[in-house]
């Protein structure tokens, strides 16, 4: 199983997505260690991604989870994922990833990565992460949780959600 933690920066999909993988007993996979150093410089910098830039980041992804496709591996992504095409492109490597969409408001959200130190996403950022955000449609069969709740309370919604038990309960 592969199951894809996505939302705009900021929105918790570390934090959760490591809950998530340790329920499953799953590898858990950072998307952000995938960029290319021109799109992490590019960020530092400020300056918002586009498709372009994305592409050959969504590619190498796909890639690696269809590897872990192929050895039966679960895997648990933290990815943004923003766009449909963004999340097409990661089922070209794993057809029945299932996606959980974090979805908050930008002002909580802009008040989480004020609070945040180390990484190379800028708050400034946030406002193009929303501009390109396409919800995930009713037919691609997202969970969708409210990131007011816990980072422990998502996860386990997200876990039940996806019908599997887990082998570490959710704490």
């Amino acid at each position: 199983m592969i199951v894809v933690v996505m939302g705009v920066s900021g929105a918790g999909k570390t934090t959760v997505g490591r809950l998530i993988a340790t329920a499953l007993n799953a590898r858990f996979i950072e998307g952000d260690t995938f960029h290319p150093k021109a799109n992490v410089d590019k960020m530092r910098r400020g300056l918002p991604l586009d498709d372009a830039d994305r592409g050959p980041w969504l590619a190498a992804l796909a890639e690696a989870l269809n590897g872990y496709v192929s050895r039966g591996e679960t895997v648990v992504l933290a990815c943004s994922a923003l766009k449909r095409a963004y999340r097409n492109a990661l089922r070209a490597g794993a057809p029945q990833a299932r996606f959980v969409y974090l979805k908050g408001d930008q002002g909580q959200i802009a008040a989480r990565l004020k609070e945040r130190k180390g990484h190379y996403m800028p708050a400034t950022l946030l406002a193009s992460q929303f501009a390109a955000l396409e919800e995930p449609a009713v037919d691609e069969g997202a969970i969708v949780a409210d990131i007011t709740d816990s980072p422990t309370a998502i996860a386990r919604y997200a876990v039940d959600a996806l019908g599997i038990a887990p082998s570490d309960p959710v704490a």
